[in-house]
């Protein structure tokens, strides 16, 4: 193999060596564009002083990518396949840098620590299927990652991005916002995948921020959160009166928060989830 990126020829021995069938269960789409990769590094905004965390490298194009431009990269990946593979994959084509790789062979939501250096940024092209979950959970468990890159389906970057009032907002939109500041950055072509999926790609950049100052606990907020959106047509006097017990005491935390009784949980952000999540419940 010649030293370098991926491309589409290598991506298909290495599937054909693995005997690798994509699966639409694990949103397996790999990058076969060498510029894509680059254009994703860059957009990312890493430095050689990074550590970046790589979740679902599959068969190594963004992770071969990254070695270029990062001190290490901590890849978690779930086949155990394309795990034993990534290292060889990378002495390869990117000789001497097989020693700033670290492969995980887990299921990401699973990973509650990683061996040393601590990552500083996420990048990743992260499954269709479990991308929002997978990222808040790496936010949560790593506060050490200060920034990041994720590749999603164009229709969850919109969501992740999506500010109150928005069509779109909701949970995801939301729960990021606790961790990060979002913004599109980018949108990736169906056809620098293998195997091609039927929908486009957004890029979303990532910049770490402090949480909102609540007494309420992260869980406290997320829980408001999903229950007002659980309901989403409703006013959160109605939607939240699981929570506090009767619409009427609802109604009563609402106003005790500055928030109008009538308001729809579409129109919060979450400082204002935050500032309800304070109020005394049953």
């Amino acid at each position: 193999m010649a030293d370098g990126l991926l491309d589409p020829r290598t991506i298909r021995e290495l599937a054909a060596e693995l005997d690798l069938r994509p699966t639409k269960q694990r949103g397996q789409n790999f990058v076969h564009d060498a510029n894509t990769v680059r254009r994703i590094v860059a957009a990312a905004g890493v430095t050689h002083d990074d550590v970046a965390l790589e979740i679902g490298p599959g068969l190594g194009s963004l992770t071969l990518g990254l070695l270029e431009a990062v001190a290490h990269v901590t890849a978690i990946e779930i086949d155990d396949r394309l795990a034993g593979r990534l290292a060889r994959t990378v002495a390869e084509r990117l000789p001497r840098a097989e020693a700033r790789l670290t492969v995980v062979e887990a299921d990401a939501l699973r990973v509650h620590s990683v061996p040393d250096p601590q990552p500083t940024a996420v990048v990743a092209n992260l499954p269709y299927n479990v991308s929002v979950p997978v990222l808040l959970h790496v936010l949560a468990r790593f506060p050490s990652i200060t920034s990041g890159l994720v590749m999603v389906q164009a229709e969850v970057a919109d969501r992740l991005v999506a500010g109150p009032g928005s069509k779109v907002y909701g949970v995801p939109s939301v729960k990021l916002a606790w961790y990060c500041s979002a913004r599109r950055v980018g949108s990736v072509p169906p056809p620098v995948f293998w195997p091609v999926p039927n929908v486009e790609s957004g890029l979303v950049a990532l910049k770490r921020r402090e949480a909102p100052t609540t007494t309420a606990t992260r869980q406290q907020v997320f829980a408001l959160v999903d229950a007002a959106f659980a309901q989403r047509r409703k006013m959160l006097r109605s939607a939240l009166a699981g929570v506090y017990g009767s619409s009427a005491r609802a109604a009563e935390a609402l106003e005790a928060a500055g928030i109008e009784q009538t308001a729809r949980g579409e129109v919060l952000d979450v400082s204002d989830f935050a500032r309800l999540a304070e109020q005394p419940r049953p």
